[in-house]
């Protein structure tokens, strides 16, 4: 029986990637959808989808929803607070972070002990994820980190900084989603080095993955999504990459469309 779960999935690429896990996978399979609050509809396929409350904001949350599953097969970290070009940075940071970014390291901590052989633990990240985003004097703040617990003290930092104003008499870009992306991939990237022998041993795949735009209403506040793909067309590449084969040289870092982006210019 293949277990999987995807989080925020209430709507959008959420929904989606369970929908698609329920189609592709068979009977006798679990897919939870899990988020803050229930899909009103669940997904139908061949697998069987179950809602489960789950938020990433709570800090006890991972690991609770994680011993009462137990076991996984499949793992999508999805969930992501939404902020709009009128949000003020400092108003809104320190609920972002909570959710997707130390949501991000719990999941991590929570999930990848509890990964089948074979398992795979995809965090749904950007391609903004890397350093090439960030002004190269606040590289060495996510590069090279090796601990989940040094990515959340690396991100705690800038979050104070935009909080207390600091932030902008620095380089940070002024688009909190840059930072908070870059540090979710830096995350992944810490846990896989720690993982990375025993993984290949057993088949895992861990890894950050970037979806491209897709056309939803957040993303419309932003940019002109017109002709971006929709949430079941964008979700079509992660679930190959979470069924699929494993490519080595996806392990532990940011793939978009089926290629692992550089995280270094």
């Amino acid at each position: 029986m293949t277990t999987a779960l995807v989080t925020g999935a209430s709507q959008g690429l959420g929904y989606a990637l369970v929908a698609g896990l329920a189609r592709r996978l068979g009977p006798g399979d679990v897919v939870y959808l899990t988020g803050r609050t229930p899909a009103a509809v669940l997904p139908e396929g061949r697998a069987k989808v179950v809602g489960l409350h789950f938020d990433v904001a709570d800090p006890g949350a991972a690991e609770r929803v994680a011993a009462e599953v137990g076991a996984f097969d499949i793992v999508f970290g999805n969930a992501v607070m939404r902020v709009g070009p009128d949000d003020e940075p400092a108003a809104i940071v320190d609920a972002y972070t909570q959710v997707n970014n130390f949501g991000t390291t719990r999941l991590l901590r929570a999930f990848a002990p509890r990964l089948r052989d074979g398992g795979r633990l995809l965090v749904v990240a950007s391609s903004l994820g890397t350093l090439h985003h960030l002004a190269p004097v606040l590289h060495l703040r996510f590069d090279g980190l090796e601990t989940l617990d040094a990515v959340d003290a690396a991100t705690a930092a800038w979050r104070d900084e935009v909080l207390d104003g600091r932030a902008k008499a620095m380089a940070w870009p002024g688009f909190v989603n840059i930072p908070s992306k870059i540090a979710q991939v830096a995350a992944v990237r810490a846990l896989a080095a720690q993982r990375r022998a025993e993984d290949e041993r057993r088949g895992i795949l861990l890894a950050a993955v970037c979806p491209g735009m897709i056309n939803t209403p957040t993303s419309g506040l932003w940019w002109d999504v017109r002709d971006a793909p929709t949430p079941d067309e964008a979700a079509v590449a992660l679930l190959d990459l979470a069924l699929g084969e494993i490519r080595p040289g996806h392990y532990g870092e940011l793939v978009r469309h089926g290629k692992a982006l550089p995280w270094k210019p």
